[in-house]
């Protein structure tokens, strides 16, 4: 869904990539994918257990994949994962998982149902 590089202005204290800027790289996954699934607006309403395995350094590119695990009448739990590759070779690691909960919305911000197929 989504590749980027993380930057020296993304990390945090200890010189690591600060975990809040991979979540928010995560819902944007998320939502991109939801938005795209429900053919509308959506909105994060959960996430649930994220999990940080490893680090990701500065100049790593972060790549994010995201799968629609299961759709309700207005709402799709999405699972996102969040996988690094070292920016002077092509290895390659899971970083974090979470599944997000997204709802689809109409014109006004109220839930509407998901369009069939």
């Amino acid at each position: 869904m989504i590749r980027t590089i993380a930057m020296p202005a993304d990390t945090n204290p200890a010189g690591d990539i600060f975990g809040g800027w991979l979540m928010a790289q995560m819902d944007l996954a998320a939502g991109n994918a939801a938005t795209r699934h429900a053919r509308g607006r959506c909105a994060t309403v959960a996430v649930e257990a994220i999990t940080f395995h490893s680090p990701v350094r500065v100049g790593d590119e972060v790549s994010l994949y995201a799968d629609i695990l299961s759709t309700g009448r207005t709402s799709m739990r999405i699972r996102v994962q969040a996988w690094r590759r070292e920016r002077d070779n092509d290895y390659t690691n899971r970083v974090t998982e979470a599944v997000f909960t997204f709802v689809a919305l109409d014109s006004t911000g109220r839930p509407r149902p998901i369009p069939a197929g």
